[in-house]
């Protein structure tokens, strides 16, 4: 029986639903399994998706691994939770690039009781960060406007 994915256009892999036809292109060197493992993510369940996108995190070709980080952000939306493998990748890569990106979704929407304790103080910090910033702003335009105020009032 023919695929019914194109893996050499990548044409319908984000419909893929079957995680051994993925195994079977990743042994077989195929191209677009980043694209396929979002398809993964959005079609599957977590168990069945979580091990192909830490594979998928360790190709070869750059775009098709920041695919791959995609797919976390998507499993992070759909499931509101992340595997101890997926924390375990987001730890090593760091806050920088696509896995940044995916780290701010899983704090978004993954619940704080369910974050391990290395993403719980990355949301404190996040947060904290966000408020101290969001008054230095408000502030900084309270004053910008008092000084235009008082300019045109000696004017």
């Amino acid at each position: 029986m023919a695929s019914a994915y194109d893996w050499e256009s990548g044409e319908g892999l984000l419909g893929i639903d079957d995680p051994a036809e993925w195994d079977a292109a990743f042994e077989r060197g195929a191209d677009h399994l980043g694209t396929a493992v979002i398809g993964l993510a959005l079609n599957c369940s977590l168990e069945d998706a979580s091990p192909r996108i830490v594979r998928a995190i360790r190709l070869p070709d750059r775009r098709q691994r920041a695919y791959a980080f995609t797919a976390m952000a998507h499993v992070a939306r759909l499931h509101g939770e992340l595997t101890p493998e997926l924390y375990a990748v987001l730890l090593a890569e760091g806050p920088v690039g696509t896995a940044g990106d995916t780290i701010d979704d899983a704090l978004h929407f993954v619940p704080f009781r369910d974050l391990p304790p290395w993403l719980r103080r990355r949301w404190v910090l996040v947060r904290v960060r966000n408020r101290l910033e969001g008054w230095w702003l408000r502030s900084a335009d309270a004053v910008g406007g008092a000084w235009r105020a008082l300019r045109r009032r000696r004017s």
